[in-house]
């Protein structure tokens, strides 16, 4: 806010008004993003749990999210494959919430022209969901605490300042709301982070 009084105090073109209120109007934005996310996991921590309907085709919602990262993805000059599928009865709305997230940490910590990988398994009663990409090795004592609210295994990192380091705290969330756990594996360049959600099969 205090530059926005800054610009104020004397006369501005129409165009310097605009970017000053424009940088703002994205700082609130994503302060109001912070906000809800904060909300979600104060619901989570409350011992909200996770509705279950009927989910025919996991790779179906899958590709939906996929889409909608679409532009980030070709701007990163990746590619997306989704290998396997799955079905059961989960919480569709918060399943693409945790794989948005995971979609989006991917994008941002691939290497170009690398293809990123969403993995759909079920594995004994439980689905699992990966989301795989080619990039720098994260050291072993980040693993654990990458799930941590505002944890950042690399705080120079580019993407800093557009992160705010809630993402995969959400999607631990969604594990636990669905009685389920995270997963995360790093070594040799290759980074695999997902959940696991124990689903029965549906009727």
């Amino acid at each position: 806010m205090g530059g926005t009084e800054v610009a104020l105090r004397k006369a501005r073109d129409a165009d310097t008004l605009r970017d000053v209120l424009g940088s703002h109007l994205e700082d609130l934005q994503r302060m109001s993003m912070i906000v809800q996310d904060m909300l979600f996991l104060s619901q989570a921590d409350r011992g909200a749990e996770a509705r279950r309907e009927h989910v025919a085709c996991l790779a179906g919602v899958a590709r939906a999210v996929v889409e909608l990262h679409e532009a980030a993805i070709e701007e990163a000059g990746l590619k997306v494959r989704i290998d396997g599928d799955a079905t059961g009865l989960a919480d569709v709305r918060l399943l693409q919430r945790a794989l948005s997230n995971l979609i989006g940490n991917a994008t941002r910590h691939a290497h170009p022209h690398s293809t990123v990988v969403v993995q759909i398994d079920r594995l004994d009663g439980e689905i699992a969901l990966r989301v795989v990409n080619e990039g720098q090795t994260i050291s072993a004592e980040h693993l654990p605490n990458l799930f941590n609210r505002f944890y950042r295994a690399d705080a120079a990192r580019s993407d800093a300042a557009r992160n705010h380091g809630l993402g995969l705290a959400i999607v631990a969330a969604i594990a636990r709301m669905h009685g389920g756990r995270t997963m995360v594996d790093s070594s040799n360049g290759i980074t695999s982070i997902g959940l696991m959600v124990p689903t029965p099969r549906a009727q």
